[in-house]
């Protein structure tokens, strides 16, 4: 079974899912609106949004006889939780790094 960040990355992984969430971000749209720029079938343009649903990205609404999807407020929250991890974590090694590489100059050169 996949986590739910698996399941984001993985879905933000295809660039046609990517240019999904871009149209979605400037509001919600049919499968018929989002499936036109990319010239294919409808069947695999349900299919992307099927995972960017399971992945938490996206959800469907209702409106009449249609289903308007829409960006998840809160759907990349965990992505960026755990990127965001990793940058301090890389940050807190580079300040390290700098320290040590100070230390070993200053050890190094007598003038200092």
């Amino acid at each position: 079974m996949q986590s739910a960040i698996d399941l984001k990355f993985a879905a933000l992984a295809d660039p046609v899912r990517r240019a999904i969430l871009a149209r979605l971000a400037q509001g919600e749209a049919t499968v018929r609106e989002l499936q036109a720029p990319f010239g294919i079938s409808q069947p695999a343009i349900s299919r992307h949004l099927k995972l960017l649903e399971r992945a938490g990205l996206i959800e469907g609404g209702r409106a009449a006889q249609s289903r308007p999807r829409r960006l998840k407020p809160d759907g990349l929250d965990a992505a960026r939780q755990w990127i965001d991890g990793l940058r301090t974590l890389w940050s807190d090694s580079f300040d390290r790094l700098d320290d040590f590489l100070g230390d070993t100059a200053d050890k190094g050169d007598p003038t200092r």
